[in-house]
């Protein structure tokens, strides 16, 4: 079965398209990630400010299985590939390596921050990629404040009640909006020495402008709201040093006591051992037909692949990435069958879109612009029919009404320190 062995490396939304597009075909397939679940990474900032638990955007990867009899799933890490024989050498907990064969081979491994060159800036400022990610984040959030209300030093208190995200794309945006959104209606009444009210959120982009990939007029309506949830916007400034006590922002020193970064991402390291032909972001560049042009057996998709279409190179958004897996499937599918599948990869844009706090969203498609509260009320309803499962849906729902009419956030918990053993 080896020699028909399709493997699919990463449970996201490029390797999950992939796999469901499978499910039919003559062949096993395995699905390999280091994490047992699939997240929905859109809702992941709810995640870190407390208006969603991991459990109502994530999913586990075996669920799969359960209508897909020709799928597996192993929980490891992939630390090498050699295209030239077609086997991955794979860390698995408790097992430790082993050795997987394949016939075909989809890379849909993802993105992780980039600090651009500054890697000392990492443990002051955590990206948002993960759970773990936003569970540190959460907790580092809810922790300031209760910093603040015992600090008898108002310097002090201040830095604690002083949030910044560096990176103003749609991540950014989003998160530092909920912060000021959560900080101003959830925690209002909830302390007795601080006023959540005066909380300081800092949203910090090196370019000219919030929200770069959508047209300067939506960015400038969102950056309205954000100014409406009492968020600070600096464009064109540069972060120069990150430190357990705050930033230095264009030779300014600014305290704060959490400091969060959405600034720029990079491709997985595993992509550098196929031995293509990489962009500036470790992307690998791949042919019309998503494979490598050395190896058609071999595909790259969703952020860990660089797709160029109509001059323009395709956004790293999960649309793309679900639709190039989807494509993928379909194409290893329909070899497997000796059917012919000729037409190249091209993507059909369905829109990208922002929320910025309640009752406001913005939305392009093309040259079609909206944004307000009708946009809001189409990113809530897109949103929850693409979680991964029906129980997701309905917990995602039942929370959203209830912290719409309520303004309370259901996932306020500073985990336990684990206790040293022994």
């Amino acid at each position: 079965m080896a020699s028909r062995r399709v493997v699919i490396v990463g449970g996201g939304f490029g390797g999950v398209a992939a796999v469901r597009a499978l499910k039919n075909a003559d062949t096993e397939v395995l699905l390999i990630d280091r994490r047992n679940h699939h997240i929905f990474q859109p809702l992941l900032y709810q995640v870190a400010t407390a208006l969603l638990s991991p459990s109502e955007i994530a999913g586990p990867l075996r669920q799969l299985a359960r209508t897909q009899p020709n799928l597996s799933v192993m929980l490891g890490e992939v630390l090498d590939i050699d295209t030239i024989h077609h086997t991955l050498t794979v860390d698995s907990p408790r097992l430790g390596k082993r050795t997987v064969n394949f016939a075909a081979l989809v890379v849909a491994t993802g993105v992780s921050a980039t600090y651009f060159g500054h890697e000392e800036f990492r443990p002051f400022a955590p990206s948002l990629k993960t759970i773990a990610d936003a569970e540190g984040i959460r907790s580092r959030i809810l922790s300031a404040y209760e910093i603040a209300e015992h600090s008898e030093d108002p310097g002090a208190r201040a830095r604690a009640m002083t949030f910044a995200v560096v990176g103003a794309g749609p991540t950014g945006v989003e998160l530092a909006a909920s912060i000021a959104t959560m900080a101003r209606v959830t925690l209002r009444t909830n302390f007795r020495r601080i006023d959540p009210a005066s909380t300081s959120v800092l949203l910090l982009e090196g370019g000219q402008r919030i929200l770069p990939t959508f047209h300067e007029s939506l960015a400038a309506k969102a950056q309205q709201k954000l100014k409406s949830l009492g968020v600070q916007v600096r464009t064109g400034v540069t972060v120069e040093g990150v430190d357990g006590e705050g930033v230095l922002v264009a030779g300014e020193r600014i305290p704060c006591g959490t400091i969060v970064w959405a600034a720029g991402v990079q491709s997985s390291p595993i992509i550098k051992q196929l031995g293509a032909e990489m962009d500036r972001a470790g992307r690998a560049k791949v042919s019309p037909y998503l494979h490598l042009t050395n190896d058609v057996n071999v595909f790259v998709v969703g952020d860990a692949a660089a797709v160029t279409q109509d001059n323009r190179p395709l956004p790293g958004v999960a649309q793309v990435a679900i639709q190039q897996g989807r494509y993928v499937g379909k194409l290893i599918a329909a070899r497997l069958a000796n059917r012919s599948l000729v037409k190249p990869f091209r993507y059909q844009d369905r829109g990208n879109m922002a929320v910025v706090g309640k009752d406001f969203a913005v939305l392009e498609r093309g040259d079609f612009r909206m944004s307000g509260r009708l946009t809001w009320l189409l990113w809530v309803l897109l949103h929850v029919l693409f979680l991964p499962q029906m129980q997701n849906r309905l917990r995602v729902q039942t929370q959203w009404v209830w912290s719409y009419f309520t303004g309370q956030r259901s996932s306020r918990l500073i985990p336990e320190r684990t206790p040293p053993s022994g």
